[in-house]
């Protein structure tokens, strides 16, 4: 079966979060949701969850899982807050135990936060299947740009989180610790060995100047088009072009508040004696 896929984008965040299901009345999955987060202000709100809320009460689904791709550096994840408000389990792929040791280290986490992904409901393992109702999912683990980076492969589409993006865009950054360009690679033509039509959806789109979001293509069009890893283009000149042009990218804008709370699978850290939570920023660390 091949499901339906819902795309909401969130303009602040350039992110994309998916409702991916059957038909109406069926169970469904949320992909890679987002917490509204001011980084003037440091408060949350809810509303691009509250959208997808409200497209899954309008079309009687019932939410069997929240799924994210990655411990996310640009958008704080609303996974705690989906389940709270619609049930379902939330997962990642096992690797994000060695996200949560390392940011642990760099965060100077309190000793009591677990590095065994207990945050979240369940670890998915590369080529595990899983169930949406009658849809059936796999998991491809497709790491380089983190070393938790996963991609789910619901019938004819596939969630690719950050591994690759739109084919005027290119492909995901490297320099995020754990990252590396060369398993990036093996990654990606790992996913232009599926089938050609096999749909792809980012979980970001930075349109060009003179073209609106758009945020599903295919693997024919990435391996003819995408301007980075494009059929032809082999590892060594990859690896090359990546490292040189994550040298003069700037840190996301989110990347330290958006890291710390992805990695509790999106609980805020545990508020101190006034009641209030708080984020760390380290200082000349990354």
């Amino acid at each position: 079966m091949n499901p339906i896929v819902k795309g909401f984008f969130d303009h602040d965040t350039w992110t994309v979060t998916y409702v991916v299901y059957e038909k109406p009345g069926t169970p469904c999955a949320i992909i890679d949701s987002v917490l509204d987060y001011d980084p003037k202000s440091g408060r949350t709100s809810t509303a691009a969850a509250d959208e997808v809320i409200a497209f899954v009460h309008a079309n009687n689904l019932q939410v069997a899982w929240i799924l994210e791709t990655h411990a996310h550096a640009d958008h704080l994840t609303a996974a705690p807050y989906l389940k709270e408000k619609l049930g379902g389990r939330t997962a990642i792929g096992a690797n994000i135990r060695i996200v949560q040791e390392v940011f642990k280290g760099i965060f100077n986490l309190e000793s009591s936060f677990a590095t065994d992904g207990s945050q979240f409901d369940h670890l998915f393992a590369e080529g595990e299947t899983f169930q949406i109702g009658q849809l059936e999912g796999e998991v491809m683990y497709l790491p380089g740009h983190t070393p938790a980076c996963a991609g789910y492969r619901i019938g004819n589409a596939v969630f690719v989180g950050d591994t690759i993006a739109m084919p005027d865009v290119g492909t995901a950054r490297c320099d995020f610790p754990g990252g590396d360009a060369s398993i990036l690679y093996q990654s990606i033509r790992k996913l232009l060995s599926l089938p050609p039509d096999t749909r792809l959806f980012m979980c970001h789109d930075y349109p060009p100047a003179g073209r609106d979001v758009c945020f599903e293509t295919t693997v024919a069009a990435e391996r003819e088009k995408n301007i980075h890893v494009h059929d032809g283009v082999d590892e060594a000149t990859y690896v090359d072009m990546r490292t040189t042009r994550d040298q003069g990218l700037a840190m996301p804008v989110l990347i330290l508040p958006a890291v710390q709370v992805n990695i509790r699978a999106g609980h805020l850290p545990p508020p101190e004696q006034n009641g209030v939570s708080y984020l760390k920023i380290p200082l000349n660390a990354l």
